[in-house]
């Protein structure tokens, strides 16, 4: 699944009632929260996000303003392409989603916005207009929906 652009965000095609794209992590723990994932989707959203916890930094036990919307208004992460072990993993989530009637899409940006976070397989970036998706839609594809 991984490619060759620089940054790759999944996430919902509605905004939240903050005005920004969810992405899949929040969409499948807010089906999680709601009690709507079935006895063998709750396993396996619990065991994947078992996985991703231990495989990559959460931003916001590092810097817990990064998500702050004071702070950073609208802000958002995601993947650098090069993550492909973290990239190769997001079928399942995609397939949850689908299930449940939830739509996504698969963004790609050399430019999502300003980084407020940066590590070796993620950024969080404000992106140029808050609340908007990237402006370098020159590599951007919608591939995934109900």
């Amino acid at each position: 699944m991984g490619g060759t652009a620089a940054y790759v965000r999944f996430q919902g095609t509605e905004r939240s009632p903050r005005g920004h794209f969810p992405g899949i992590f929040a969409l499948a723990g807010g089906l999680a929260r709601e009690g709507r994932l079935t006895e063998e989707q709750h396993r396996f959203w619990r065991a994947a996000n078992d996985w991703y916890d231990a495989a990559y930094s959460d931003p916001s036990r590092i810097d817990p303003a990064v998500y702050d919307a004071g702070v950073n208004p609208g802000a958002v992460a995601w993947f650098k392409g090069t993550a492909t072990h973290l990239l190769d993993r997001i079928p399942g989530y995609l397939a949850l989603l689908a299930a449940h009637g939830v739509a996504c899409e698969r963004v790609e940006s050399a430019d999502p916005g300003r980084v407020v976070y940066e590590d070796e397989h993620q950024v969080v970036v404000v992106p140029h207009s808050a609340g908007e998706r990237p402006t370098d839609f020159s590599n951007c594809r919608a591939e995934y929906g109900t």
